[in-house]
């Protein structure tokens, strides 16, 4: 049986595959090698459509990226006006639960504790001290 044959229809266009990158090797061709090959490639796709006309629509082609239509995603404007009226009242929802925050009225900041100058003579003494009685210890 045939290869090109799928039950009792025709592929037109059957899908190669190559057992190397295609892309690699386009970039390593001569500009003649590659206008040769453009050529080729317009006879095929002449003979297939050659081949469509004659067999009409009992033949199979293979699908085309020009063959797909293009996806149109996104959304309507008024779909978007929808899903935003929807959050605001989602936010609003929210907002509402939590009540309103307190505003307290300027008040002073937290006085920062500050050490007067004795305490910190005091201190510094004890450490001087401190230390001089474990160097005398080190010294014996």
């Amino acid at each position: 049986m045939d290869s090109s044959l799928i039950g009792n229809e025709f592929l037109l266009a059957p899908t190669l595959q190559f057992p190397f990158n295609i892309k690699t090797m386009l970039t390593n061709l001569t500009p003649a090698q590659l206008r040769k090959a453009a050529s080729i490639k317009e006879q095929i796709e002449a003979l297939n459509k050659e081949l469509g006309a004659i067999l009409g629509s009992t033949g199979v082609s293979a699908p085309s990226k020009a063959a797909k239509p293009a996806k149109k995603g996104g959304m309507s404007a008024a779909g978007k006006a929808r899903i935003a009226a929807a959050q605001k009242a989602r936010w609003a929802k929210i907002k509402a639960a939590k009540g309103k925050p307190v505003v307290k009225a300027a008040s002073k900041p937290a006085k920062k504790f500050t050490m007067s100058a004795a305490a910190k003579a005091k201190i510094s003494a004890a450490a001087k001290a401190r230390w001089a009685k474990i160097k005398a210890a080190k010294k014996k």
